[in-house]
């Protein structure tokens, strides 16, 4: 023990020592506070730098995603297809089916199910397209009434004689949207045989591409969590598709018996619109609540009775999207609901429908790879559907 120590003084600090405390003690401006209060300088000019090329890369990532969809769309949308097979394929793995045999039989049962739906949807869609005027005149009829009392609106029957409203102006609108789905006909063959070739080719070289994801990191740990985050991928969107076919099979059903009993033409067909809609979050149940909004006011007289069908659809997708689903998938795989809308918004733009219904399984890939490369920071969004 010092001598210090033992009177109960202070020990003298060595000369050193307040040199250093007086010089982080001087004024602002002194060489002791240089760093702290100089301007921007060469440091601040380097890291402004390297967001900016972070920045122009980040833009031409866009620019070559929106330039290229016409091959990247149906190449995505077959990725994560084969990925949602992907416990399908294991399951016939284990029963002694070849790998060849595995692709052949899935991507064929893919295009069993599309060519179903396309010719359940060709002819209501046929109907709608040569009928598509008369069904607008009836409409209009229909609505006029309760428009021309709401007197802020300020309309009548003449903003549907003359104007951008008027039946002249429906005709060239609708004869122009036929004229681009004719000209996108051709580039939607094409990626449909992408799509197809595609699809055969990820599930026939699966397992070798998943090893060779898996190799391509040279440490034990690394190959570990690559194992793990392709695991959870192909678990979450196989899980998340297998819950949502079956619920969304049965708001199928409860909307054709809906539209059977609310006197709705072809209650078939607005099942299988209300099943296919509800893999496209927010867009599809708006879409399709509009829809049969419209097709109730066409059939019934009285307007509040032919939004009844409506209004009983959109209580039941409501209370399964709130309650039911999130009960089944559970707090596990939940996503923020804002973030799902900004990836609808984002992917929508970027490549349309179909843009629109990939948002949500890219968003679960991408939520899936965070949570197994930072496992400590897990959140707990919500899954809409």
């Amino acid at each position: 023990m010092t001598r210090s120590d033992t009177n109960g003084r202070k020990p003298r600090k060595a000369p050193a020592l307040e040199g250093l405390e007086a010089a982080a003690a001087a004024k602002p401006g002194t060489d002791g506070d240089a760093t702290e209060f100089s301007p921007l300088g060469r440091e601040a000019l380097e890291v402004a730098a390297s967001w900016a090329i972070i920045g122009i890369f980040f833009l031409l990532g866009l620019a070559v995603i929106s330039y290229m969809k016409l091959v990247l769309i149906p190449i995505t949308l077959a990725i994560v297809v084969g990925i949602i097979l992907g416990m399908a394929a294991e399951r016939l793995g284990d029963y002694g089916v070849p790998r060849f045999g595995i692709a052949v039989v899935l991507s064929s049962a893919v295009a069993i199910v599309l060519l179903l739906l396309i010719n359940a949807l060709a002819e209501p869609a046929l109907f709608f397209v040569n009928s598509g005027p008369k069904l607008i005149e009836q409409m209009i009829d229909r609505v006029l009434p309760f428009l021309e009392r709401q007197e802020w609106l300020n309309i009548s029957a003449a903003t549907f004689q003359t104007g951008p409203m008027s039946m002249e102006k429906l005709l060239e609108n609708s004869s122009s949207i036929l004229a681009v789905l004719t000209a996108n006909l051709t580039p939607a063959i094409i990626q449909a045989l992408i799509f197809f070739a595609a699809l055969l080719l990820f599930l026939y070289g699966r397992v070798r591409l998943r090893r060779t994801i898996i190799m391509a990191f040279p440490r034990r740990h690394q190959r570990l969590v690559a194992i793990r985050v392709l695991n959870a991928m192909e678990e979450v969107l196989g899980y998340y598709f297998a819950t949502a076919s079956l619920l969304y099979f049965a708001l199928g059903v409860s909307m054709t018996i809906i539209a059977y009993l609310g006197g709705l033409a072809s209650p078939g067909m607005w099942g299988m619109f209300a099943f296919i809609s509800s893999f496209i979050p927010y867009l599809g149940i708006t879409l399709m609540t509009a829809s049969v909004a419209l097709g109730g006011v066409l059939v019934h007289d009285s307007l509040l009775i032919g939004l009844i069908p409506a209004i009983i659809f959109f209580i039941i997708h409501l209370l399964m999207e709130n309650l039911i689903f999130p009960a089944i998938m559970g707090r596990q795989w939940e996503i923020n609901p804002f973030l799902v809308f900004i990836a609808i918004i984002f992917w929508t733009w970027m490549w349309g429908a179909v843009g629109a219904m990939l948002a949500l399984p890219l968003s679960l890939i991408m939520m899936t790879i965070a949570n197994e490369l930072f496992p400590e920071r897990k959140t707990v969004p919500h899954l809409p559907g």
